[in-house]
């Protein structure tokens, strides 16, 4: 494949002595952040990137900056930006994540060949599918060696079934994966529209003095009110315009075309109003939630493939 190394974006960010956070703007589909956390013992990475090239990107900046091995990652969620670049990590790295994120990539069919959705169609390049080999259901937690990382799993579906936070405590920095988004529309058709606004008044708990959400800026403490706010608007937002689809006898398409976007129509990928409404009307037992065909009509809501960086 072509080398594009040189128009990636990532960067790496310290946010104390002993986490970093791997931010690729402008966060958009298949643009992650990824984590990392210095540990006496080792090092330990919260998510890996979509390809080959970005995660190679990703884990030649955690050797230029950070001192020691790649002992053990997890990952947040099966989605494939946060998890296709495992192979590329340690072979002796253990892999942590929980048992339905497992299950989920074991059997995802996107790693073997993307469909035409995007334009331009993502190169995942070499890599191969890793699943993790330590799995939980509920917790987890890590000791590396002068800092704990606590992995928790929020009790019920929400951006999809199998999310994961990765929290450390002792520095006060909490990974959320895709259960927050910076500036980006949110995405949960594969989870849970109500569990997904559930899990805001549990991401706040949490009293973390940095967030690194899955995709977007950093998110201190001071603006973690706001952010929280406006996921709930959009998740309150996305239910009623189910609730009024479902009242007309419309499709989640028919009823995204009918929408005003309002204060949301600036926030980046809008097109996940159709994915995220064909949730909202499972939610409400109307359908299920095939994801091609979701996805399919997030393109024709858009007038064409949806737009990529990768």
């Amino acid at each position: 494949m072509t080398d594009n190394s040189s128009r990636f974006s990532g960067r790496l960010q310290q946010l104390t002595d002993r986490v970093w956070a791997w931010v690729q703007p402008d966060g958009t589909w298949w643009l992650n952040n990824a984590g990392v956390v210095a540990g006496d013992d080792g090092i330990f990475v919260v998510d890996t990137c979509a390809t080959e090239p970005r995660t190679t990107a990703f884990l030649d900046a955690v050797a230029g900056a950070v001192d020691g091995s790649v002992r053990w990652a997890v990952n947040t969620h099966a989605h494939g930006d946060h998890c296709y670049g495992n192979s590329l990590l340690p072979e002796d790295a253990t892999l942590l994540g929980h048992e339905l994120m497992c299950e989920q990539l074991r059997t995802d069919p996107i790693i073997d060949g993307c469909p035409p959705l995007w334009q331009p169609v993502p190169d995942w390049g070499a890599v191969t599918r890793r699943v993790p080999t330590v799995s939980f259901t509920d917790r987890q937690t890590v000791e590396i060696g002068g800092a704990t990382v606590e992995l928790r799993h929020p009790g019920h579906p929400a951006h999809t079934t199998g999310d994961t936070v990765a929290w450390i405590p002792s520095e006060g920095v909490l990974f959320t994966g895709d259960l927050l988004f910076h500036g980006l529309s949110p995405l949960v058709f594969m989870g849970s529209v109500d569990g997904a606004n559930r899990s805001l008044d549990w991401i706040a708990s949490f009293g973390a003095a940095q967030v690194v959400p899955g995709h977007g800026p950093v998110i201190s403490a001071a603006e973690l009110p706001e952010v929280i706010a406006q996921h709930r608007a959009y998740y309150e937002f996305v239910r009623g315009v189910a609730a009024d689809g479902i009242r007309r006898g419309v499709d989640p398409l028919t009823a995204a075309r009918a929408a005003d976007l309002g204060e949301f129509a600036t926030w980046t990928d809008a097109e996940r109003l159709v994915p995220n409404l064909h949730r909202a009307y499972a939610d409400a037992g109307v359908g299920e939630v095939d994801v091609v065909a979701a996805l399919s009509e997030a393109v024709t809501w858009a007038g064409g493939p949806m737009k990529t960086h990768v």
